[in-house]
């Protein structure tokens, strides 16, 4: 990897890290169960970019299926998540 893609990539990590900072704060303060789920939703968005990017800059496929796993739960909660937020059930 070039020296500039590294930096570039490095630069993305720390502008994902610095971005989990405010969903956090939403994710604790919102002020519906809806806004914290969002919040929540966000925060596995960039982990798995934080993830995804990591796994270039080690050039390392196995993390790319952690990525793929996270991504999938987070689906699957977000959307349990929902449907009690929207019915009071689960299933």
């Amino acid at each position: 990897m070039s020296t500039l893609a590294a930096n570039l990539v490095q630069i993305a990590v720390i502008v994902m890290i610095f971005l989990l900072m405010p969903c956090a704060w939403r994710a604790f303060k919102g002020p519906s169960p809806a806004d914290r789920l969002q919040a929540l939703d966000t925060i596995t968005m960039l982990l798995i970019g934080i993830i995804v990017l990591l796994a270039v800059v080690q050039g390392s496929s196995f993390v790319i299926d952690v990525a793929l796993a996270l991504s999938a739960f987070s689906f699957v909660a977000t959307l349990a998540i929902a449907r009690y937020l929207a019915e009071g059930r689960l299933f």
